[in-house]
């Protein structure tokens, strides 16, 4: 073989070699697990900004959503998981589908934006949520909460975006110490978990929620700085999810970054390997 020949031949079983690589990844990622990096501190203490895990697809079945959206800013690349999938969209059911619990962690996409979301299970269908006084309230009754100390962070940018954290002791300088009042929170069922209250916030207090059939009401852990179904999607908020916009549970963290970058490893967080999310 002449050497052209052979380098158009290498050629080849390159870009095959690649492509195979790519749709076993995309199979690998649609069907079993996806992976995720906070972005924002909606869900502190639980998940911390630049935590990376990977979001169990089994966990509730398969929809549209399970296909995964590709979204490369820098290249102009934003293929979203309807575009791929959105013929399976509309009748807000799921292949082998299971219920979620409540108290899980989930993945999902914003019925409006299609971009993901991680939050709490709180409201299943059916179900009345409210918020008052900054307690939570599911079917008028009020959930168990315990004082659990007060959660300190670095007042610092944080994460790729650079968002600073709210503090209840503001204003607080670069590099201070950032306080938060932290709780134990305990479901109905039993599931508990910590949650963070700044101070006396425009969403401590709500009217009622009703959870529509085949949706469920979503919250973050860190109360007062988190978007999602205490406001309404008119409003620019999460509102009530539809079931076929789950992706998947969030069991594990893997590994977890404190710096700008998720692999400059050197700002890798020790204690936070194979972290359960509870």
């Amino acid at each position: 073989m002449s050497e052209p020949q052979g380098f158009v031949a290498s050629t080849v079983e390159l870009i095959k070699t690649v492509v195979y690589a790519l749709l076993i990844a995309g199979i690998f990622r649609t069907l079993f697990f996806q992976p995720f990096w906070i972005p924002s501190g909606s869900m502190k203490d639980t998940l911390l900004i630049g935590d990376f895990l990977f979001v169990n697809k089994m966990s509730y079945g398969y929809s549209y959503a399970s296909c995964p959206s590709i979204r490369i800013a820098r290249l102009g690349i934003d293929i979203d998981a309807e575009d791929i999938c959105g013929i399976f969209d509309g009748d807000n059911g799921r292949l082998f589908g299971s219920e979620p619990e409540r108290g899980d962690v989930v993945v999902f996409r914003h019925p409006v934006t299609g971009r993901d979301f991680i939050k709490r299970v709180i409201g299943l269908p059916g179900e009345t949520v409210q918020m008052r006084s900054g307690v939570l309230h599911i079917n008028g009754e009020a959930v168990a909460l315990e004082d659990d100390g007060i959660f300190t962070e670095t007042y610092e940018l944080q994460g790729p975006q650079g968002l600073t954290p709210s503090c209840a002791n503001a204003p607080v300088g670069q590099g201070g110490v950032c306080e938060k009042p932290r709780q134990i929170e305990t479901l109905p069922g039993g599931s508990t978990h910590a949650v963070l209250n700044v101070g006396d916030r425009r969403l401590d207090s709500t009217g009622v929620f009703t959870v529509p059939e085949g949706h469920y009401f979503f919250i973050g852990d860190n109360r007062d700085n988190s978007t999602d179904s205490r406001v309404p999607q008119a409003s620019g908020g999460v509102g009530f999810v539809p079931y076929e916009n789950l992706i998947g549970r969030a069991d594990r963290v893997i590994f977890s970054s404190s710096g700008r970058r998720m692999l400059a490893f050197w700002t890798w967080r020790g204690d936070r390997f194979f972290e359960r999310i509870d």
